[in-house]
């Protein structure tokens, strides 16, 4: 059994899981140093961070899943991208109120290869409520800030919390305002476990988590709004307000759209396995790989296969961007001679990774 085998044995691959990316691009650029030229190979989830490596003008980017409906994410992405305007793009994808998802869709429909379109077809409802809030880890969060948050804290105090401060303003804030014994409460069986398990994530992707996720992810939360600007933060934001949040992530801000869209072309979609991809291409050497925080999902012992597989299809210097949330997955010794942690680059891509729910962000480069 291969290591995404058995990932995909014991969660379900079928729904959307992620209509939206949930790691920061902006680290994961920083973290990659893609080169023109480059080839790399990207977990597709929903498509932001692949379309964001293509501002680094790579020869080809791989979008890889598992999971049709992430690979139908992707391609819708695209398919807008070569159609509409930014601001169109914003409003289709639902990071800005409209009334017209529906008209738009009808002009990015014809863009779309078959099976997504018959997709996307089937789910009009996604369409007009916006693709990127049609997950069910966005539907999480959707919960969340109309069920949960409002029992802890007004809209003013919402609001007030992503007023731009300095760090010690955002630490009496925190403080004296935000940090109640009912926000402690209400997050603690939100993020819990058990309801994240059922709500947001899978339960099987917790089988190798030990000791208590809500605590790991309050003091991810505090870490969020002191340590980094909640005034500047997407990830944030799209938490807490929705579509309404002022702050986009990489792929989607206005600077970065007609490279991405000069680069469209260069995006590519597989759907599969890593190790199905790679096997099927056995002469290609990649040269940057986003693994999105696969790892996560699998025993140690089939991480370390697939982190081998990973550095066999690899180019010289090849680089490894990967996250870890609550279960711990690095280089193991016995690849110490293959694959070089760059700790330092990471330790500070994670001191101001705005996906702040994570507990490690990991670079490594092959020998």
């Amino acid at each position: 059994m291969s290591a995404t085998t058995e990932a995909a044995q014991k969660a379900d691959f079928t729904a959307l899981r992620y209509a939206q990316c949930w790691e920061d691009a902006d680290v994961l650029l920083e973290g990659l140093a893609i080169r023109p030229g480059d080839v790399c190979l990207s977990i597709a989830s929903a498509g932001d961070n692949a379309l964001a490596m293509l501002t680094r003008s790579p020869d080809r980017v791989i979008a890889v899943d598992l999971n049709f409906a992430q690979i139908a994410a992707v391609q819708l992405r695209v398919a807008a991208y070569q159609e509409l305007a930014h601001e169109e793009l914003l409003e289709f994808l639902g990071y800005r109120p409209s009334p017209r998802r529906k008209t738009l869709y009808a002009r990015v429909r014809p863009h779309l290869e078959a099976k997504a379109r018959n997709y996307w077809d089937a789910r009009r409802r996604a369409i007009s409520t916006g693709a990127a809030n049609a997950g069910r880890f966005e539907n999480y969060f959707r919960i969340f800030r109309t069920f949960v948050l409002p029992l802890a804290h007004s809209k003013g105090s919402v609001l007030a919390l992503l007023t731009p401060r300095s760090r010690a303003e955002r630490e009496r804030f925190f403080r004296e305002r935000w940090n109640s014994r009912r926000w402690r409460a209400l997050f603690r069986v939100f993020f819990s476990r058990f309801v994240m398990g059922r709500l947001g994530r899978d339960p099987a992707f917790f089988d190798y988590v030990e000791g208590s996720v809500a605590e790991r992810m309050l003091r991810r939360a505090e870490h969020a709004l002191v340590d980094l600007d909640p005034a500047t933060n997407p990830y944030l934001q799209r938490i807490l307000l929705g579509e309404d949040a002022v702050e986009l992530p990489f792929a989607l801000r206005a600077e970065n759209f007609e490279a991405i869209r000069r680069n469209i072309s260069r995006l590519e979609t597989f759907h599969g396995s890593l190790e199905e991809f790679i096997a099927a291409h056995p002469g290609v050497r990649f040269d940057r790989f986003n693994l999105s925080d696969i790892f996560e999902y699998m025993s140690e012992e089939r991480f370390v296969l697939l982190l081998g597989g990973i550095v066999d299809a690899s180019a010289p210097r090849a680089r490894l961007v990967y996250w870890n949330m609550l279960a711990p997955r690095r280089r193991p010794l016995s690849m110490a001679r293959r694959l070089v942690p760059l700790e330092t680059l990471a330790l500070a891509l994670h001191a101001k990774d705005n996906a702040f729910f994570y507990s490690r962000v990991v670079v490594e480069q092959v020998a």
